[in-house]
């Protein structure tokens, strides 16, 4: 088998994937714009080859390396970064080559614009936050504010994490919004305000739209302000799965025909009852994402669960089902049966380098000695959304994770 994976020296950790990948056999071909001795010992033992392009961004230079591989290797099997940044150049890459493993350039809208999402929501009776394009204008905009009421969530319509949001609160507000936005307003979408946590479906899936694996992250509600305002961030992978996510999952999957995939689903769990959508602590469809969570959290889902996702990941790739056994895989009968392992709370809380925090690095290090299992300074590229130190912890309980975040986040 022949694997392009594109860019994986980021996030770091990535190599991981391509090394499982190595382990069960497979030809491992790496495109990126990093020079090769710049690549950690750990990546360069996992490929069978590497291919240095000067920009990611220009297709044709991409679409040579691949055409490199193809020739010397024959049939590409697959084409994958597991990087939201690149999914539209992979579909591409894929519909070039006739790579038939993955999402083509056909299909690439339901899963990176938002008002596409919507209709396969609906189609799949999955509910979700109402929504309007801003190109249908002002007055229709207001019609669908006195519908639904504000405050209205403005986002591009094809975006990555929180950049480009605006909160508006009343019409005047949103008369503003189409000023600053001007030519780029048929960019944008326009939504109801929903209250409550953001939890996460973290999942393998195979070719017959089946979980190998699956996982809930929560993410805290303010994600947009904690990007804007620059706040601190904290947010932990659960040792548990509530039902009506999994069952949400599930559905969501179904609805977007996903097959052979790592995908990270997000969802709000509602803190009040509203209208139309359903009642406190019930789930309502965010977006979808068809890759994995960002950031460190493959290596937080494998720190809760006591498992190597990389693995179960590789493996579906491979073998299109998962030989590693989880304790989450009461119902996946086609897993080895290795003993069960412990289950715990993975949490991540980080700082910014303009606060003042009342305890040092240092101290943080001290009392969660035992249970530390990250900490670093993030990429730059991240540290905008992310803060710049991290910290990531092993616990039992969610008591321990407030704890926890409230030590690191504690300011003079």
């Amino acid at each position: 088998m022949n694997f392009i994976f594109i860019s994986p020296h980021f996030p770091h950790t990535y190599w991981a994937f391509c090394n499982r990948l190595k382990q069960n056999g497979v030809n491992v071909l790496a495109i990126a714009d990093a020079p090769y001795d710049s690549l950690i010992p750990e990546l360069k033992d996992s490929l069978t080859e590497y291919y240095k392009v000067d920009n990611l961004e220009n297709y044709d230079e991409v679409y040579r390396a691949v055409a490199f591989f193809a020739f010397k290797y024959g049939r590409i099997d697959w084409i994958e970064s597991n990087n939201e940044y690149w999914l539209e150049q992979d579909a591409r890459l894929r519909t070039d080559f006739n790579v038939n493993s993955g999402i083509k350039s056909d299909s690439i809208a339901a899963i990176k614009e938002k008002s596409e999402m919507k209709k396969y929501y609906i189609k799949g009776g999955i509910p979700t936050a109402r929504q309007i394009k801003a190109s249908k204008g002002e007055r229709k905009i207001i019609a669908f504010a006195d519908e639904v009421g504000y405050p209205l969530i403005a986002k591009p319509d094809v975006g990555v994490g929180a950049g480009g949001t605006h909160k508006i609160h009343n019409n005047d507000e949103l008369k503003t919004f189409f000023k600053h936005v001007g030519g780029e307003l048929g960019n944008y979408v326009l939504e109801e305000f929903i209250t409550g946590d953001i939890c996460s479906y973290d999942a393998i899936i195979d070719s017959k739209s089946q979980a190998l694996f699956e996982s809930m992250t929560v993410w805290p509600p303010s994600i947009m302000d904690i990007v804007n305002k620059q706040l601190d961030l904290s947010y932990y992978v659960s040792p548990e799965m509530p039902e009506a996510l999994r069952i949400l999952g599930r559905k969501t999957v179904e609805a977007f025909n996903v097959k052979s995939r790592f995908v990270h689903l997000e969802f709000f769990r509602l803190d009040s009852d509203r209208k139309g959508l359903g009642k406190k602590g019930d789930f309502v469809a965010l977006e979808v994402n068809m890759r994995p969570a960002g950031g460190y959290t493959p290596d937080m889902i494998n720190f809760a669960h006591s498992t190597d996702i990389y693995h179960i990941w590789a493996d579906m790739i491979t073998y299109d089902k998962s030989r590693l056994a989880t304790s989450n895989q009461h119902n996946i009968g086609n897993a080895l049966s290795l003993p069960w392992n412990d289950e715990f709370y993975c949490a991540f809380a980080s700082r910014r380098d303009i606060y003042d925090y009342v305890y040092s690095i240092e101290d943080v290090i001290k009392k969660y000695r035992e249970q530390l299992v990250m900490c670093e300074r993030m990429p730059e590229i991240l540290s905008g959304a992310m803060g710049q130190q991290m910290f990531t912890v092993k616990l039992k309980t969610k008591e321990e994770v407030d704890e926890f975040v409230e030590f690191v986040h504690k300011k003079k």
